[in-house]
């Protein structure tokens, strides 16, 4: 947690959270599986650096869509439109977490909602605001009905950089 004395740990996990691997993983330049092993085989120290994955890309956005209603009762069945586009941009990654594939009459296969966070949406950047920005685009082009999702990931950091 970020406070005004600065940060101050709230808890140790020995698993990534979500979405805190979501905005994390794509920003590592080594496969995390030899980052384990390195740590446990206490070579850690071998890895020359442990980012960036992409030479122009140092930040890292990640928003959440969550199905209408999350956290309480919510629908789950909504089609999810537009992540084809989002696969043909660049610096972009879609982690799927409240989504279920479904065929239809054994020859479509549509992919719907099936939880409150529905979808991750990773966008990386050169600083965090060309990464809210590929963010946000991202987001922009994924649609189901009554989805929503947090509209000012990252402000802090960029009034705290600009400060």
């Amino acid at each position: 947690m970020i406070t005004e004395e600065g940060p101050k740990v709230l808890e140790f996990n020995c698993r990534f959270g979500d979405p805190e691997a979501q905005v994390t993983l794509p920003l590592l330049n080594e496969d995390l599986v030899d980052l384990c092993l390195a740590t446990i085989d206490k070579n850690l120290s071998d890895y020359q650096s442990l980012t960036t994955n992409h030479q122009s890309a140092c930040s890292s956005v990640c928003v959440v869509l969550a199905s209408g209603g999350y956290p309480g009762d919510y629908e789950k069945g909504k089609e999810i439109f537009g992540l084809e586009e989002t696969k043909k941009m660049q610096n972009i990654t879609v982690f799927h977490a409240g989504t279920k594939r479904l065929t239809v009459n054994g020859e479509r296969s549509t992919l719907v909602t099936n939880g409150g966070r529905v979808l991750g949406v990773t966008g990386l950047g050169e600083n965090i605001e060309k990464a809210i920005k590929n963010t946000y685009s991202a987001v922009e082009k994924i649609k189901f009905e009554k989805m929503h999702y947090r509209r000012d990931i990252g402000i802090k950091a960029v009034r705290k950089l600009g400060s």
